[in-house]
């Protein structure tokens, strides 16, 4: 029973996954910009990806068709062309529309929640499996152990088992 339920529930998380990504390649943005180099093309299209765009609720910047996303795009752009680092072209992004705008903020007091929640929900499902497993296997032995009745326990049990509702 748990074997079937684990298959289930990693047949759920694959077809999940592949939905998102299907999701997020078809509504890619297209903006055609010329580059310097090839460095500034790629870093372009990296920052894109790990930013979010602030009218969006789950949406990166390449993902977006908001004209915010695509103001923050042009943005980009700019502050690449200027030979701004990724770190800096970062600290003007959340300067600008706070830490909501980074896909993976930094762990900090405030984002604590954020990146201790998903650890403490794992815990928490495999403690309650663990319980369940061991709850079913007391259950069996219980049952395994009522095998030792007397007679007169054994005759009510048959009487009840053989009356029909």
């Amino acid at each position: 029973m748990l074997a079937r339920f684990l298959a289930l529930a990693s047949c759920a998380v694959v077809l999940f996954s592949l939905s998102g990504v299907l999701a997020i390649s078809a509504s890619a943005v297209v903006d055609i910009y010329e580059f310097d180099t090839e460095s500034q093309r790629e870093r372009y299209f990296q920052l894109s990806e790990e930013l979010r765009c602030p009218k969006c609720q789950n949406q990166n910047l390449a993902g977006s068709d908001s004209q915010i996303a695509g103001d923050l795009r042009r943005e980009l752009r700019r502050l690449l062309e200027e030979g701004k680092t990724d770190k800096e072209i970062k600290r003007f992004m959340v300067d600008r529309y706070g830490e909501f705008v980074l896909y993976n903020p930094p762990l900090q007091k405030s984002t604590l929640v954020l990146w201790g929640l998903p650890f403490l929900l794992f815990l928490v499902g495999v403690v309650a499996v663990l319980v369940l497993v061991k709850r079913r296997k007391g259950n069996k032995e219980y049952v395994a152990s009522s095998d030792n009745l007397s007679a007169e326990e054994r005759q009510a049990l048959d009487s009840l088992l053989d009356k029909k509702p």
